[in-house]
């Protein structure tokens, strides 16, 4: 049995969850989610508590068990606190500007990026080298993230890139400017 699957959610109040069909839904403050829950899966709401319950013992069962009750929990600090992320542009002249319902990145190429807001997501630029990624579904919040990651990766020798705010950027020495063998 999972040991992760067998704790239960805790709902807050002013949350509700909902579950018709194989359907999760969880309403809150800052809006709503949905997830799909296939399987032999069920949830169970006793007061301010939910559980995610096994309904037979197959295979695969053990790990959707504690998946989905780890889904549920993030749905529910999703529509409470909600989540974020922060990026740090580091490099010599480089910058991002919010622009409308974009972000603008000059990060070192010959053009400016422009990377568009997705839907459920909010982009901002604090100062011209953060950006803080925020919504209420994790998932979709870390792939933004990563999204504006990937456009400059952090290089290991100056430290140019974006990174995470957390991230350690591990730092390679350059070439030592000896003189070749003779």
């Amino acid at each position: 049995m999972s040991r992760i699957g067998k704790l239960p959610v805790a709902i807050p109040a002013g949350v509700t969850i909902t579950f018709e069909n194989g359907l999760l839904t969880v309403k809150g403050a800052k809006g709503t989610l949905t997830q799909q829950v296939v399987g032999d899966i069920d949830v169970k709401i006793e007061g301010a508590e939910a559980h995610v319950v096994k309904t037979a013992d197959t295979a695969g069962t053990d790990a959707k068990h504690g998946l989905y009750r780890a889904l549920l929990h993030n749905m529910v600090v999703g529509v409470t606190n909600g989540y974020s992320k922060k990026l740090k542009v580091n490099g010599v002249g480089w910058k991002v500007a919010k622009q409308g319902g974009k972000v603008v990145l000059n990060v070192g190429f010959s053009h400016p990026v422009e990377f568009p807001e997705p839907a459920g997501i909010k982009l901002e630029c604090p100062s011209v080298n953060e950006i803080i990624v925020s919504g209420i579904d994790k998932t979709l919040v870390g792939q933004t993230a990563a999204n504006i990651r990937k456009i400059r990766i952090p290089e290991p020798y100056h430290g140019y890139g974006i990174a995470y705010s957390d991230e350690v950027i591990e730092r390679k020495e350059g070439k030592t400017g000896g003189k070749g063998k003779k």
